[in-house]
């Protein structure tokens, strides 16, 4: 690919420094790792961003939620928390998103691993690992709020299925626009198939989402579905 653009650009949009052996260290996948002698890779700053990110999000829902039970709030926590929301958060990053600033193999370049979900998912919790260690949890908590508050709001409008397909299908009745209808194809071998599905509101598609199972396929376009919907005016 072209030359990776300048790391700042990643840490102006989050609004804070990070030393530089650190932010290299969130940025490098496995795939670049092993291709470039065994260097050390981004999945222990993953754990650790994980673990920083579920704190977070859990105290915001646990105050700002008061009246939900624990079940409610560990749904809100998995709508927000989930890999494609990650992802979507990692694409909006400045220009290019994070997936421009990854260090990757070639196997992954090949494969559109810079877009790929899961890779922009852990790399965005490796970088959050790398804030808590250079900054501790409160700077982690600005950050992660900057960018996930607007999401979290969203989840908390969810209906009382608490998942994207009910809360498709009522905010699809409340505006008159009948049923959601799914179509569900697949790509790759029997082993190791990925689904796509499509989210049809109005006779409209609204909403296309991927997944290993065609449960989480329709989950993903529905959510996408529910936030195309919920944009628009009244």
């Amino acid at each position: 690919m072209s030359k990776r653009p300048d790391p700042k650009l990643l840490t102006d949009v989050l609004g804070i420094e990070i030393s530089d052996e650190l932010l290299q260290l969130a940025l490098t996948h496995r795939s670049y790792a092993y291709e470039n002698g065994g260097l050390p890779t981004n999945e222990r700053l993953e754990f650790l961003g994980d673990a920083v990110l579920g704190v977070v999000v859990t105290e915001r829902l646990y105050v700002g939620f008061p009246d939900r039970p624990e079940g409610e709030l560990a749904k809100i926590r998995a709508s927000v928390v989930n890999m494609h929301a990650l992802a979507d958060v990692a694409r909006e990053l400045g220009e290019g998103g994070l997936g421009a600033h990854l260090h990757l193999g070639r196997g992954e370049e090949l494969t559109g691993g810079r877009d790929k979900a899961s890779i922009l998912a852990d790399g965005l919790e490796s970088v959050f690992g790398a804030i808590f260690l250079d900054h501790g949890i409160e700077v982690s908590k600005t950050v992660i709020m900057n960018l996930f508050e607007p999401i979290i709001e969203r989840a908390g409008r969810l209906g009382a299925g608490l998942d994207w397909k009910t809360s498709l299908q009522e905010l699809s009745a409340e505006k008159n626009l009948g049923q959601p209808q799914y179509t569900i194809t697949s790509t790759g071998p029997d082993h190791d198939k990925e689904f796509t599905a499509v989210a049809v509101v109005g006779g409209e598609d609204l909403g296309q989402g991927v997944g290993k199972t065609k449960k989480e396929a329709e989950q993903h376009a529905a959510e996408l579905a529910w936030k195309a919907l919920d944009e628009r005016a009244e």
